[in-house]
């Protein structure tokens, strides 16, 4: 099976790893496909895409699929529309959103924001969703994200079933910040199944092919 990471962070922001080091460790892990999406906002938002976008052939080289991505995280919601279309055409493959994780104070209204925003590719950890929110997930193509992240996890279950009851894509992420936070395909069956999926949806989650599912959204 073909791993996937669509959140991930490097020394770019808060993470413990350059970002060559993190595809290479994920390669050995066994990923064929890899996010970079390092937290943005207004202020670096073009400079951390440019700066992907130098590491693609660099990734491939070591059997790596690398989306260029970025985290919009803390954004004001009524600005993550705007800073998503900027994003993706600056060459953003991935635009992943900060959601509403009950670990720190973000504003309420950006689940609502992101799911509702055809140019946002994964709401991660969004916390206690609502329902309506999910269903706009479903209607735009967003993917809500499970995670293994410490704090962020404790909601992965009331994630797992409003996914489940909209008919929203769940995608499975480390949103690794250093080295003991990447996942081998043990780990990341294990985050699936403790949130409650069965072993069958865990499987077809964890194998979800990620480019044709972006094709798909297009």
């Amino acid at each position: 099976m073909a791993l996937y990471d669509l959140h991930t962070h490097t020394t770019m922001t808060d993470g413990e790893m350059l970002p060559i080091e993190l595809i290479r460790r994920m390669s050995v892990l066994g990923y064929s496909t890899v996010a970079i999406t390092d937290h943005a906002d207004a202020t670096n938002l073009h400079e951390l895409i440019t700066a992907l976008k130098r590491l693609v052939s660099s990734a491939r080289e070591y059997g790596v699929t690398l989306l260029p991505g970025v985290e919009l995280t803390h954004v004001p919601p009524g600005q993550i529309p705007g800073l998503a279309d900027e994003a993706k055409k600056h060459g953003a493959i991935i635009v992943v959103v900060h959601g509403e994780t009950p670990m720190e104070p973000v504003a309420p209204g950006t689940n609502q924001a992101a799911c509702s925003c055809s140019n946002v590719d994964v709401l991660a950890h969004p916390g206690l969703i609502s329902l309506e929110d999910a269903c706009m997930a479903s209607d735009n193509g967003v993917a809500l994200e499970i995670t293994s992240r410490g704090g962020h996890n404790r909601t992965n279950g009331h994630v797992v079933r409003t996914a489940l009851a909209s008919g929203s894509q769940i995608v499975i992420d480390s949103d690794s910040h250093g080295p003991g936070d990447l996942l081998d395909m043990r780990a990341k069956k294990l985050v699936g199944l403790g949130a409650g999926l069965n072993e069958e949806q865990c499987s077809r989650i964890m194998s979800l092919n990620i480019q044709e599912w972006l094709l798909r959204r297009k």
